[in-house]
């Protein structure tokens, strides 16, 4: 059973920096921006302030345009665990932060010129997922946990919801017990990203498993005051984000399919499968909460209803029993479509892997 260790973000530096950065995110707060930007904002000015303090600089007063581009040059040559570098995506992740913080600071007159004003940005790479699940893989992955243990109960229902649904990993760690309509098929994502709404079907097979979770091993987990998350820990409380990607990664690894990867890939996977189904891109969208796609506007709004018809004749794991797969010739604008929805995908992934370090 995956059981993740707690992960503990690194202190802000109590200095003039550091004191700053508090005050620029309780008024992101109040400008009523999302949890998930809020947490990877935190994230990548944090990182910038630690690295400045070791580096002698305390005050924004301080800050200069080559002092920034010694930053940046840091974000080239760093490198992670593994030993690979940055992409250039997620050195652009950590930066664009920077800037917004920077330009901020000018405007409430905390410092007198933005030094981040004429930053030349690295130019970001267009990406396609790295790996996505054929149907057998994916099946390979979700047979891991144990079932018979609650902890594997729960895995197992959390990652048939992602295969299912699609759903981002903080989409899933906010889900309540309101938010599923088991009756219906349904699952509502309230202030999803960009503080999006919508409503979304779940295949019968994951109701199904998160009805036995519900029933079996729920009621174990969940500590009093119990306020209806969804999905609880082993600490009885809602998961940490990592934590759930931690949780999902050791799964895929136990199924030793030659692929890495955690709740990003389930998205990846489900878009694909139902594109390959068949599914009509507008659907795709629908599911996974886009509306915009290589700065086009190719969304329509779908009903329910018929999203979940689409969303059973296309997805192999939907129904309790196999279905057989549609056949059938894209047009070129299809295509183009759909090679824009999985760069968009990619990046989505870039940007979520960004938060995990």
């Amino acid at each position: 059973m995956a059981r993740a260790k707690k992960t503990a973000s690194k202190p802000v530096p109590r200095n003039r920096l550091g004191d700053l950065l508090e005050e620029f995110l309780l008024w992101m707060r109040v400008s009523n921006a999302s949890e998930y930007t809020l947490y990877h904002r935190r994230a990548c000015m944090a990182r910038f302030v630690r690295w400045a303090e070791e580096r002698g600089i305390a005050d924004p007063m301080e800050v200069t345009r080559p002092i920034l581009e010694s930053y940046q040059r840091y974000l080239y040559y760093y490198r992670q665990k593994n030993g690979q570098p940055l992409t250039f995506r997620t050195q652009y992740s950590r930066l664009v932060p920077v800037r917004t913080w920077f330009r901020w600071l000018v405007r409430n007159h905390h410092i007198l010129n933005n030094p981040a004003s004429d930053l030349d940005m690295p130019k970001i790479e267009k990406r396609l997922p790295r790996a996505v699940l054929s149907e057998e893989e994916a099946e390979r992955v979700l047979s891991q946990p144990d079932v018979n243990d609650p902890l594997g109960l729960r895995d197992r229902a959390i990652m048939e919801t992602l295969y299912s649904t699609g759903i981002r990993r903080m989409e899933l760690v906010n889900l309540k017990l309101y938010n599923l309509d088991r009756e219906r098929g349904t699952l509502s994502i309230w202030q999803g990203k960009g503080k999006k709404d919508r409503i979304i079907p779940i295949g019968e097979r994951a109701v199904a498993w998160v009805d036995k979770y519900l029933r079996e091993a729920r009621p174990q987990l969940a500590l009093e005051p119990d306020d209806g998350t969804v999905f609880v820990s082993s600490e009885g409380g809602a998961f940490h984000p990592d934590r759930l990607s931690m949780l999902v990664r050791e799964n895929v690894e136990k199924a030793n399919i030659g692929k890495k990867g955690a709740c990003h890939m389930f998205r990846h996977t489900m878009a694909t499968l139902m594109l390959e189904g068949g599914a009509d891109i507008r659907f795709i969208q629908q599911m996974l909460g886009h509306t915009d796609l290589n700065s086009t506007e190719i969304y329509t709004h779908v009903a329910i209803r018929k999203l979940q018809q689409i969303h059973t004749a296309t997805h192999p794991g939907a129904a309790l029993e196999k279905r057989k797969p549609a056949v059938g010739m894209a047009s070129q604008e299809e295509e183009q479509r759909k090679a824009a929805l999985l760069e968009a995908l990619g990046s989505e992934a870039d940007e979520e892997k960004e938060s995990e370090e």
